[in-house]
């Protein structure tokens, strides 16, 4: 097991908790993009998410009337979201790179785990064989280089890409009036992409 794979199995039982400062808020908002960037996904679609950790954004996807499919590679993950989600949900041990799901799903996601990709475009070919309408995941742009990653895409057969600021802080707690004007800065085009500069990540959708 390597040094992360243990930080991650050591976590597990608390991972939503302790990753996020206002996790609810967080997630609510990434699975509200999750459902409405791109292609928009409706009630009953499914949604597979891979590297799912404890299931925290399955909740989230759940209580928007989706169906979800959790894969993580560590297996106390796999355990703490089969706890958190019971019977409402699947959740399977599984590599990213590997996982190929019983039937199609509507939308894949991949949340904080794109660098875990062997290989990148081939990783977005891999999942564009069993995705129907999106694949969502997040992109640090001071860590990769946007352009290459949209080069992949489109060379894995995603021909429609969204591009969305994410501005709800991880670590940080902001107050109601705060954390709406960070959901509107997202969508402020030149000044969303100056404090991209800085910090904080994109989400993308991408589809055929």
């Amino acid at each position: 097991m390597t040094g992360k794979e243990d930080q991650y199995a050591r976590q597990a039982g608390d991972w939503t908790d302790t990753a996020y400062a206002d996790a609810a808020a967080y997630l609510e908002h990434r699975a509200d993009l999750v459902a409405g960037l791109g292609p928009r996904l409706d009630p009953g679609d499914e949604v597979l998410d891979l590297a799912c950790g404890d299931g925290g954004l399955g909740e989230l996807l759940l209580a928007l009337g989706l169906r979800y499919r959790g894969v993580d590679a560590t297996p106390e993950m796999v355990a703490a979201a089969s706890r958190r989600l019971g019977e409402r949900a699947a959740v399977e041990l599984g590599d990213l790179n590997d996982y190929v799901p019983p039937a199609p799903v509507a939308a894949t996601t991949v949340f904080r785990a794109i660098y875990y990709a062997r290989e990148r475009r081939a990783f977005f070919a891999h999942v564009a064989g069993f995705t129907e309408k999106k694949l969502v995941f997040d992109l640090n742009p001071r860590q990769y280089a946007v352009d290459e990653v949209l080069a992949d895409l489109r060379g894995a057969g995603f021909a429609e890409i969204a591009l969305r600021p994410f501005f709800v802080p991880q670590t940080v707690t902001l107050p109601g009036p705060l954390l709406a004007a960070a959901k509107a800065l997202e969508q402020s085009g030149p000044l969303a992409r100056l404090a991209l500069r800085l910090r904080f990540t994109y989400l993308v959708a991408a589809s055929r």
